[in-house]
């Protein structure tokens, strides 16, 4: 639930703009003055804020000034019912997401807060991503086995081969998979990341290949399932020696016909994934031990890279 708070000193248009938002999902917090909100906005994390311009003790375009100083990514709504078109360009200047005029349109309203609740989502993905590359620039340092993997990555990346790989828990083997796609023509598609091993083994069937509606107790609608989102794109497997072997033969049929079908169901699904998985198995010895298909392995293994 996302989080707005409201600042005006006008306790009927908090209260009004707290029933209105409220109603439409948001979870509301009130300051009846500047002073209040900016305390308020610095002790707690808000998606939106709702500010007016005129108040006592901290006007609008005051708090604006400090909220930036302490969280510049969080849209700020300037209201007022005694402003200018001067007043409006200021607060945009200033830094403001955008101006409405007392009493709001609640058309526009809703509109300008759903638009900025894009803004903050697009900005933390963002953090996320650049979090994300951060590491992967890091993984892809100068030392003679890194540079080997980037070298590896490097030539098929842009091919079809489908890759496993290998290496203890937490060495970066899904910076590995993400880095592979991002060098692949498949770049622009889905990039669908499972955990097999965080998923239960009577769920994990479904998760790959989705259900009908209907098909089990819990199936109240039908479900698609990673297969199928990673369409034109990329399937990251991770764990995949703690799939059970009723998937496995599933996952093999995928890789084998391009096809799939939803627990449930009867009709084919024609999928376009290339598959990278990884494990901290050894594999071979799963094999032995008949706890992995011998087939599915050679599929999955046609370049092995070793983190």
């Amino acid at each position: 639930m996302s989080n707005i708070l409201i600042i005006d000193d006008e306790k009927a248009i908090r209260k009004t703009l707290t029933e209105i938002l409220s109603y439409e999902g948001y979870k509301i917090e009130e300051a009846g003055d500047g002073e209040e909100g900016l305390k308020k906005f610095r002790e707690k994390s808000y998606d939106v804020v709702l500010c007016d311009i005129k108040m006592p003790k901290l006007d609008g375009l005051e708090f604006l000034d400090k909220a930036r100083e302490t969280n510049p990514d969080v849209p700020v709504i300037m209201i007022s019912g005694h402003g200018t078109i001067e007043t409006a360009v200021e607060a945009v200047k200033k830094g403001a997401y955008d101006y409405i005029s007392k009493p709001p349109d609640l058309n526009r309203l809703l509109i300008t807060i759903r638009n900025a609740m894009d803004k903050t989502n697009l900005v933390a993905e963002a953090k996320v991503l650049k979090r994300k590359v951060s590491k992967v620039e890091e993984m892809i340092g100068e030392s003679n086995p890194i540079t080997k993997i980037k070298d590896t990555i490097d030539k098929v990346g842009p091919t079809e081969a489908r890759i496993l790989v290998t290496g203890e828990n937490g060495v970066g083997k899904e910076l590995v998979a993400r880095w592979v796609h991002e060098k692949s023509n498949r770049a622009t598609g889905p990039l669908i990341e499972v955990n097999c091993a965080a998923i239960p083994s009577e769920l994990i069937e479904s998760e790959l290949f989705g259900h009908e509606k209907g098909s089990f107790t819990s199936a109240v609608k039908q479900r698609i399932g990673k297969f199928e989102q990673a369409h034109g794109g990329t399937l990251f497997l991770d764990e995949i020696g703690d799939m059970s072997l009723s998937a496995q033969a599933k996952v093999l049929r995928a890789l084998q016909e391009g096809k799939i079908t939803r627990v449930g169901g009867d009709k084919d699904i024609s999928v376009d994934v290339r598959v990278i998985a990884a494990t901290n198995k050894d594999l071979l010895k799963e094999v032995d031990e008949k706890n992995f298909r011998l087939d599915l392995y050679h599929r999955l293994s046609v370049i092995i890279i070793h983190v």
